[in-house]
């Protein structure tokens, strides 16, 4: 759809186009800094950043209260930037979390930034005009007519020593009149409005902040850690006052919920040794009260995802790449006991994997509810295409337990143009949600082919989860 393509190409816009503004901006002071040094006039002493002629730019900067706090945020915006490499926050995930953290103190920078007083106005008009001549000095410059208030002043290389023409303090010279000053030039920094712009969105942060701190404040009470294939650990937890909507977080029961990490770089490896300590790593399922000390872990949320707007269509494709299939469980688990209750009449469910075993994360949930739904007469209501992109390991498929997804599986990459097609030629004039949790190769690919024309009146609308 065109909404959607507009607001990623915005967001490409914008994420292209800050480092070019941030490099002409500093480019810009740098200028500015040396414009302040070379061009130092000693009867403007009020104007000029600088203390004394051909002063050094970098003491400039470097000793000024713009210079300074710019280039701390500079820096800031540095370490943000490096930390949000995908090496970084796959290999250290502290780094990008604390790096960001520093945005607080890159606002606080910029509310102190604008206050140095090096932009400043003249205060005294009336009595110093643009354009007017200051008695016992000769002007060593041309200047253009000016006009202020109606009235024209003319500076030229002539030295003026005669007396006014008129009460007014005006000169006539070559039949253009020219106005003496009364007294000297007085200029005044700028007010500081910066923090009209940022107070209030930081003044929301914080207390948005405030709230997530006490929904957040009661550790949650961790039933099981089961350990899945391919180390990923699934994490089974109660908590007081618990919900979450269908595509926000899977959910066992209405008291329980499970949230499903890969063991990949710092905090998760850290993660998954604080719940397991003395346990085999082996054990499919590890209980908890086998610890001596239970760990505690507050849990915030459940959020806002477009996996959300999936029951909320005729038809809908769920496209999964690796663990990006976590966020369809809930929605799997939600058709379970109340699939009549949504207007989905068919979800197609696509899932992509390098290792076999990666299945059997949720090949039992999605096993029952195949079941459940060829018992009610609805085998078309669900249509499954398990893709594996490597073929080693392919002898590790389990038999009987999983024949239904035995014969589902696929050796190879989807062909999505095909699939496409099919969906479009069998939902015709129907509009298909497309939700995408995967790498961003995938995501862009698949957001091609939604906006491309079909010719059987098939809307595809693309909805993308976030995936890291």
């Amino acid at each position: 759809s065109l909404t959607p393509a507009i607001s990623v190409l915005y967001d490409n816009v914008v994420t292209d186009s800050s480092p070019l503004s941030l490099a002409v901006h500093v480019g810009a002071h740098i200028i500015n800094a040396v414009h302040f040094s070379t061009n130092y006039h000693s009867e403007y002493i009020a104007l000029n950043a600088a203390r004394y002629k051909n002063e050094d730019p970098r003491k400039i900067i470097f000793t000024s209260v713009p210079g300074i706090t710019g280039v701390l945020m500079v820096l800031i915006l540095f370490l943000m930037s490096t930390a949000s490499t995908a090496s970084i926050r796959a290999s250290n995930f502290d780094i990008f979390l604390h790096t960001h953290n520093l945005f607080f103190i890159f606002y606080l920078l910029l509310l102190v930034h604008a206050s140095g007083g090096v932009l400043k106005y003249q205060t005294n008009l009336e009595e110093h005009p643009p354009g007017c001549l200051q008695l016992n000095r000769t002007m060593k410059y041309y200047a253009p007519l000016t006009e202020l208030n109606g009235e024209a002043y003319l500076l030229n290389t002539e030295k003026v020593s005669a007396s006014p023409s008129n009460a007014h303090g005006a000169f006539l010279i070559n039949n253009s009149t020219l106005r003496i000053c009364t007294k000297d030039p007085a200029f005044h920094p700028h007010f500081p409005e910066t923090w009209l712009w940022i107070s209030a969105p930081l003044c929301l942060y914080c207390a948005e902040r405030l709230y997530r701190y006490f929904r957040s404040n009661k550790p949650v009470t961790i039933t099981s850690v089961i350990h899945h294939p391919c180390n990923v650990i699934e994490i089974r937890m109660i908590k007081d006052h618990f919900k979450a909507k269908p595509g926000q977080c899977p959910t066992m029961t209405k008291a329980t919920f499970a949230v499903h990490i890969k063991i990949v770089g710092d905090w998760t490896e850290r993660l998954y040794n604080l719940l397991t300590p003395q346990c085999d790593l082996g054990m499919e399922i590890i209980p908890i009260f086998q610890h001596r000390k239970n760990p505690k872990i507050y849990i915030d949320g459940p959020f806002g995802s477009p996996s959300e707007e999936a029951l909320n269509y005729e038809v809908s494709l769920c496209i999964a790449g690796g663990i990006g299939v976590t966020p369809y469980a809930c929605i799997l688990n939600q058709l379970l006991d109340q699939w009549r209750e949504y207007k989905l009449q068919r979800l197609y469910f696509v899932w992509i994997c390098r290792d076999i075993q990666a299945f059997l994360w949720f090949a039992d949930l999605l096993c029952i509810l195949h079941k459940k739904l060829w018992q009610e007469n609805r085998p078309d209501y669900l249509n499954i295409q398990l893709y594996l992109s490597q073929s080693d390991g392919i002898q590790k498929i389990i038999g009987e337990k999983y024949q239904a997804l035995n014969s589902r599986l696929i050796i190879g990459r989807p062909r999505w143009k095909l699939l496409f097609d099919e969906i479009a030629k069998s939902n015709r004039q129907k509009s298909v949600g497309v939700f995408c949790c995967g790498p961003k190769g995938l995501s862009k690919d698949l957001h091609k082919l939604c906006n491309r024309p079909n010719a059987y009146g098939t809307r595809f609308e693309y909805n993308k989860e976030s995936f890291s």
